[in-house]
């Protein structure tokens, strides 16, 4: 860009450009380098380019990941994407959330918090995690609103739903993790929710810096009963527990697995199931009426007798539904999107065969710049950050903060298997010898 131009109008026109253009830009000048790495141009930039990322997990070792961009174009602009070490770590993960344009996905004690689009992660080991009959962990994720800081909140709590005499004996433990701090805390309010209180099996959201769970007042219903009667929320920015009634209609209509929660436009929307006789289903969508509780308007009906419907997975910025179907011949599932105005189901082209024994993640994020002033292969775990400079430390600090020593047997035996076949390699060169390979590199 031309010298004459005004350094405050260049910077003007860098920060409405996408973030592909962005990563290119830094090679331009040091002054755009500079300006695009600090963190008050990190924090502030903001784009309106939302995305669809599609994995599919076939397996580990051969995933296959594409970013999908949410447009008029949908679903024809589609970009491959590179996982970092630590996503491609995590088995048959679990979402957490997405905030401020970052994902944050779960599995196995470890947190990871991925930006797709820089192929930048962090990991974050998870402590005192304890999932068995009595004891329950539940996690979210957020950007709080005020200072853009990525946080974790982790809430233990009994499960055993029909003894109220020990959920009253044993109050909530709350944990908060701060990227900019590193460590786990308390939070900075003391107003827990009722000790009465489960939460539900699926994913929560997070909506405009709130995280919402689905969620059961068990002292207000039949112990055999698990249905949902109200939703929990957690403000990211003043770390306040609040309590959201559903609308009557919604409360105690069926199983937890009929009803989920989404973002639509920083909006909370509920997607209700409900099955009427043999394969038909249908999803009633609702959006909560400018925060207010037990305020919900019904946005569309899908009846569609003919698709076999077999999940909901996101859904768009548009509104509309991202679903996974069973093809016609059984032998195939493939990922389609019902467009309510025209009450018709259109196919994305996405689909998984029989054999595949894994299964496909949809997840919506904005394109964003967070996570860009953090080094490559951090890892967050008991109060410190450990930053490596080699992937096979890294996965090897990965495994170390893990309880599976076969795991960690396995890796060693693998990693000298690379240091030996170094080394022969090494010495053949070493005598003019020719090797066709060596073992698998980190």
């Amino acid at each position: 860009m031309s010298n004459n131009v005004p350094f405050e109008i260049q910077e003007e026109i860098i920060k409405h450009l996408p973030v592909k253009s962005l990563i290119r830009c830094r090679s331009v000048s040091k002054s755009w380098k500079s300006l695009i790495g600090s963190s008050k141009f990190i924090t502030l930039y903001r784009s309106q380019q939302q995305h669809l990322l599609v994995y599919n997990y076939l397996s580990v070792d051969h995933p296959n990941c594409v970013s999908i961009i949410d447009d008029n174009t949908f679903p024809q602009q589609r970009v491959p994407l590179t996982l970092p070490l630590f996503v491609k770590m995590l088995k048959r993960f679990k979402k957490v959330g997405s905030s401020h344009d970052l994902l944050c996905l779960y599995s196995d004690g470890k947190l990871v918090i991925w930006n797709p689009l820089i192929t930048k992660a962090v990991a974050v080991v998870v402590p005192n995690v304890v999932d068995d009959k009595m004891f329950q962990t539940v996690l979210g994720f957020g950007v709080c609103r005020e200072t853009s800081d990525p946080k974790i909140v982790k809430i233990r709590y009994i499960d055993k739903f029909a003894d109220m005499e020990s959920v009253s004996s044993i109050p909530w433990q709350v944990e908060i993790f701060m990227l900019s701090t590193g460590v786990w805390r308390s939070p900075n309010s003391s107003n827990l929710p009722r000790k009465s209180i489960i939460f539900g099996s699926g994913d929560g959201v997070c909506v405009d810096g709130v995280y919402y769970w689905l969620a059961t007042d068990r002292s207000t219903v039949d112990a055999q009963i698990r249905a949902y009667n109200m939703i929990i929320s957690f403000d990211m920015t003043s770390e306040e527990f609040r309590e959201v009634n559903l609308p009557d209609s919604f409360v105690y209509r069926g199983p937890m697995w009929d009803l989920s929660i989404y973002n639509l436009r920083e909006s909370l929307v509920l997607v209700e199931r409900s099955a009427v006789g043999t394969d038909n289903l249908i999803y009633d969508v609702w959006m909560m009426e400018d925060g207010v509780p037990k305020l919900f308007t019904k946005l569309y009906t899908i009846h569609a007798p003919y698709a076999r419907i077999i999940g909901v997975h996101e859904i768009r910025k548009s509104g509309e539904l991202v679903m996974e179907v069973m093809e016609d011949d059984w032998k195939a599932k493939s990922l389609v999107v019902y467009e309510p105005n025209l009450k018709r189901i259109s196919n994305l082209g996405i689909s998984r065969g029989p054999n595949d024994v894994g299964q496909i993640y949809v997840h919506s994020y904005m394109e964003t710049l967070l996570l860009l002033d953090q080094p490559s292969l951090t890892i967050f775990d008991n109060g410190k950050r450990y930053v490596e400079k080699f992937e096979w430390r890294a996965k090897s600090r990965w495994l170390l903060s893990h309880t599976s020593k076969v795991k960690l047997d396995s890796f060693y035996k693998e990693r000298l298997a690379y240091t030996d076949a170094r080394l022969h390699t090494h010495h053949a060169s070493t005598f003019g010898i020719k090797t066709l390979g060596i073992a698998k590199r980190f």
